[in-house]
């Protein structure tokens, strides 16, 4: 299984990365999880766009979803011929929120995508098995376990602290957490996570390693969110990068 970040920026594309988007790869299938603002320019560069097997939203806030509303061009007006839909796995409500946004008409888009409700527990997708359970943020949200060849990589997608964030992540090899907030000052309640609090959740996880993302850099300073982390975890941190690849 592989890892490939696309984009990590929290809330805006920042200046080096677009929004949330990862590219899961194992046997030749290709999952996107999250399609952020800014990343369907970085899919073009580090994989085949035409070739995503299914795709996983974890929430509709723009930074998780918007590009999946640019895919809709790519997958219907392809001068080869339109490409067969996607399987797509999100919160109730997806197809219309892209749609929406794509077309003032609220045109149908279902020679695009074949939309399929997420609610907590595992299924397979492709040769995955994907886990996954409602986090704590304001608006429906997953966060998400999956799994292949025995190894394991989890993500928290937008989170407050929270037990289920605990259970996803348990034992995972590489846990793909977001820390938005600094520590030290007040933060909105129930948003998203701390450096220290990903630390925490990753030391209560017992996972492998800490690879953190959803960083705002315009707001918050790299080096305190990965030093809180650090002071939380004993195993690996670092932040993840547009292009970075993961092995497991």
């Amino acid at each position: 299984m592989r890892l490939t970040v696309l984009g990590c920026a929290g809330s805006f594309p920042g200046p080096e990365s677009a929004c949330s988007a990862y590219l899961v790869e194992a046997e030749g299938f290709r999952l996107l999880v999250d399609f952020g603002s800014g990343s369907l320019s970085a899919l073009q560069r580090y994989s085949d766009m035409n070739k995503i097997d299914a795709i996983v939203l974890t929430h509709l806030h723009c930074d998780h979803v918007l590009d999946a509303c640019t895919y809709i061009v790519v997958r219907r007006y392809d001068p080869s011929g339109a490409l067969p839909p996607v399987p797509v796995y999100a919160p109730l409500g997806a197809a219309e929120r892209i749609s929406s946004a794509y077309s003032q008409e609220n045109e149908a888009i279902d020679d695009v995508y074949t939309f399929y409700g997420l609610q907590p527990g595992t299924f397979p997708i492709g040769p995955f098995s994907v886990t996954v359970d409602r986090v704590n943020h304001p608006v429906e949200t997953y966060g998400v376990r999956i799994e292949h060849g025995g190894r394991v990589l989890a993500y928290s997608s937008d989170t407050a602290p929270c037990e289920p964030l605990l259970r996803l992540a348990a034992g995972a090899d590489l846990f793909l957490c977001e820390a938005s907030y600094a520590d030290g000052v007040e933060n909105p309640p129930g948003l998203h996570l701390t450096g220290r609090e990903a630390g925490e959740a990753a030391t209560k996880a017992d996972v492998g390693r800490l690879l953190l993302t959803h960083l705002v850099p315009a707001w918050v300073s790299e080096a305190s969110i990965v030093d809180a982390a650090v002071a939380a975890f004993a195993g690996p941190v670092e932040v993840v990068r547009p292009g970075a690849r993961y092995d497991l």
